[in-house]
């Protein structure tokens, strides 16, 4: 599968989260329709208090080679919320076994498009097993370790938005 194809199918949805239509990722993704689409974020903390995080590949087509949340997915067309965080875990970690926690669901809007970000937590000592395709490399982080690199252009910036939110006072 190619996880950039312009073809894909997203849901097309309101601030509620009720799915109005459907577009092409192409136009979601276009900088001008600003289409609202679902997505779903998991961070992975292990036992000792540090966050998993992925370094995006290079073919990603929004912010290619940059650290970002331990998973992060677009929701499939006639896909459930909780399905597409299972799927995307499992693709992108190779992880199962696990029980995300609900944290927000919010609005992102960056400068090419507008997400419906559904975001969870979980805590797993299973080592993540990483899909080439989708990620380059990925560890965990201690927490003082990312507060120092905020600001450096290594982490996207829609991870640094959601982890000062949810997790500025760890």
């Amino acid at each position: 599968m190619n996880y950039t194809d312009p073809d894909e199918w997203f849901p097309v949805v309101d601030e509620n989260g009720n799915m109005t239509g459907k577009a092409l990722r192409r136009t979601c993704h276009d900088g001008k329709s600003m289409l609202l689409h679902p997505v779903v974020h998991l961070h992975l903390f292990n036992t000792r208090g540090e966050l998993y995080l992925q370094k995006r590949a290079e073919t990603k087509d929004i912010e290619p080679g940059k650290w970002d949340t331990s998973v992060g997915g677009h929701v499939g067309l006639d896909e459930s919320i909780d399905a597409a965080l299972l799927r995307e875990v499992r693709e992108e970690l190779g992880l199962v076994n696990f029980i995300p926690r609900f944290l927000i669901k919010y609005i992102w809007q960056s400068a090419c498009e507008r997400e419906l970000i559904n975001s969870y937590s979980s805590i797993s000592d299973d080592i993540p097993e990483i899909n080439k395709s989708e990620i380059v490399e990925g560890r965990y982080w201690t927490i003082k370790e990312i507060n120092k690199n905020f600001g450096k252009n290594i982490f996207t910036p829609n991870f640094e938005h959601e982890f000062k939110f949810l997790f500025s006072s760890l």
